[in-house]
């Protein structure tokens, strides 16, 4: 995460106290303020705090309709409110706990105890973060926001998807010749440009296995270019190791192979979290894969008819793969 300061929303009808926050924490945080519940919700959905100083005893709209219009919108809701009141019977304390609040300051308040929950809070915030991005990297986005919502994500059945493997030619040979360390290197570096192209094309890598590469696309929201997206993003790919090899001194050539049609995907595991994608299209991807040619893109019928019109072909004929028989296969063409 960059070091831009966090944003820190007071909400306070009184302006006094208001002004002993800001010059409380305008150090450390940018400060906004507001002096009622309506602006402040104006603030807080069209441009979301960090975190939220919210008094209760306010005209208009007071403190607990303003955080249960946060709770009520998605996009607001995971935003911390700390409640800072004169309101200090315990029973209010409760109620503010009740409706969402992260924490709950009763008036007068000491200085060095609201900068210590503020700065609790807001670490807080960074560390969620933190694990957010961690959890893009190798979940799907509707995966990481069901279980966020109601704990889990069930297996869905996906018709139209296309689905890519690739691996490295020689990997065992090469992997023999080169430092672990080297060797991690290289491929974090191709792995990184791939996951790039994949994104660029709105594909989404479903994970590596030492050398081997899995991608879809269609999936888990759907596209009706999956097979077009997916086969440019093969052709990026090669493009991209035929750059790199140009001028480095470790040469990696791939195969790749690419099939259409129904996927199963879901959530593997309980303790350690790992999406993946099951179904014939997925077994028969990787046979065409295994059948493919150093440095070219092989796919099925299936997925040549659904980008013909578009991306020039070759065909290979039938060809026969392991537990599947003679296949039509075609070679996009360079």
């Amino acid at each position: 995460m960059n070091n831009e300061k966090m944003t820190v929303l007071v909400v306070d009808d009184a302006t006094e106290n208001i002004d002993v926050i800001v010059g409380l924490l305008k150090q450390q945080y940018k400060v906004k303020a507001s002096t009622n519940g309506i602006k402040a919700l104006k603030i807080i959905n069209s441009k979301p705090p960090d975190l939220v100083l919210l008094d209760i005893m306010m005209p208009e709209m007071d403190g607990y309709e303003v955080i249960k219009a946060m709770k009520q919108n998605p996009a607001t809701s995971d935003i911390p409110v700390i409640f800072l009141t004169g309101k200090s019977e315990a029973s209010d304390e409760t109620t503010g706990f009740e409706l969402g609040a992260v924490d709950y300051i009763s008036k007068p308040f000491n200085p060095s105890v609201v900068k210590a929950r503020v700065q609790t809070h807001l670490d807080l915030v960074r560390q969620r973060r933190k694990t957010e991005i961690l959890l893009a990297s190798i979940l799907p986005e509707k995966v990481i926001n069901d279980l966020k919502i109601i704990g889990s994500s069930k297996p869905d059945v996906f018709d139209n998807v296309s689905v890519l493997f690739s691996d490295f030619i020689n990997f065992t040979d090469m992997s023999a010749l080169l430092t672990p360390d080297i060797l991690i290197k290289e491929l974090s570096d191709i792995f990184t440009a791939f996951d790039n192209i994949m994104e660029k094309n709105s594909c989404e890598r479903i994970k590596t296995i030492g050398d081997a590469y899995l991608s879809v696309c269609g999936m888990p929201e759907p596209n009706e270019k999956h097979a077009f997206n997916l086969v440019n993003a093969a052709k990026e790919m090669i493009e991209f190791l035929n750059n790199k090899n140009s001028s480095a001194d470790i040469i990696w050539k791939c195969r790749i192979g690419i099939h259409s049609g129904p996927v199963v995907g879901g959530i593997v595991g309980i303790k350690k979290y790992l999406y993946d994608i099951f179904g014939d299209t997925v077994n028969t991807a990787s046979r065409i894969e295994g059948a493919s040619q150093s440095m070219k893109i092989s796919i099925s019928e299936t997925t040549y008819n659904l980008i013909a019109d578009s991306i020039p072909c070759t065909p290979r004929g039938p060809i026969p793969l392991k537990g599947k028989g003679e296949i039509a296969l075609y070679f996009v063409n360079p």
